[in-house]
């Protein structure tokens, strides 16, 4: 497909092995191993509502709608192009009818947390900007610039967005870059506990790329440290772990069965 309802030049590609089908715009930010890591890590939690915060085209919440049809979801998207093909999305993978989608700075959601206290949601995932919007140069490409950066400051009220919106007990996911871990923990304070936390490595030997984050509302377990992801063998080839998360195969606990409180 060369196009959307909005007029902008979109592919139209498979995610999760061809699970679904995702509608892309040509040039901008693309779904990739940082989503279907989202997608595996936040699997396990998910039930009933869930939130798909900064969702772009809506790639982390329609696969996780389309991999549970029992689930409802709510999209919250900033770029109103992005949304209405996040919607195109939806309908294309027949889940459309349990989406939710709202075109919004996540920002706003933390002076509006009347909006979800009728429907507080049991699972919040996000995928947030990685780079600091002060030291870092952004693409000149404005959606993946949108898409990247950051300020510091912002990931403190992603954060307080996502308590807004979760239920008391309700599961946090997110996915960051390792150097950004003591922001996020420090942005976590005092809303969340039960931290656990997966280093993400591209190979056995190298430095983590990412790291994935579980947090529960109100939790009070001590912090866990789940066994490490590795993503590449020695030959380049995906670990067989790691080829079925990109195939929607494999889902990413955090934590031993009935071990997070």
């Amino acid at each position: 497909m060369n196009g959307s309802a909005t007029g902008t030049p979109v592919d139209a590609t498979g995610f999760l092995g061809g699970r679904l089908i995702l509608r892309q715009p040509r040039g901008g930010h693309r779904a990739g191993t940082d989503a279907a890591l989202a997608v595996a890590a936040a699997r396990p939690y998910a039930k009933g509502r869930v939130a798909d915060l900064g969702a772009g085209v809506g790639t982390i919440g329609i696969s996780l709608a389309v991999l549970d049809p029992t689930l409802e979801v709510t999209l919250v998207e900033i770029d109103p192009g992005l949304a209405a093909l996040a919607g195109e999305t939806a309908a294309a993978n027949g889940c459309g009818e349990r989406l939710h989608i709202l075109t919004r700075d996540v920002r706003e959601l933390t002076s509006k947390p009347r909006d979800f206290q009728d429907a507080p949601h049991d699972l919040v995932v996000m995928n947030p900007p990685f780079m600091d919007a002060r030291s870092s140069r952004g693409s000149p490409h404005p959606g993946r610039a949108l898409a990247h950066r950051m300020e510091e400051s912002d990931l403190a009220q992603w954060i307080e967005a996502a308590a807004a919106m979760l239920k008391p007990k309700g599961s946090l996911v997110l996915i960051h870059r390792p150097d950004g871990l003591g922001a996020v923990l420090a942005a976590l304070q005092p809303r969340f506990g039960g931290i656990a936390l997966r280093s993400v490595h591209a190979h056995s030997r190298r430095v983590a790329t990412r790291i994935l984050i579980f947090a529960r509302q109100g939790g009070r377990a001590p912090l866990v440290i789940a066994p490490p992801l590795i993503l590449h063998e020695e030959d380049g080839k995906f670990t067989s772990l790691a080829d079925a998360i990109h195939r929607g195969e494999a889902a990413l606990a955090f934590h031993e069965p009935d071990a997070a409180k």
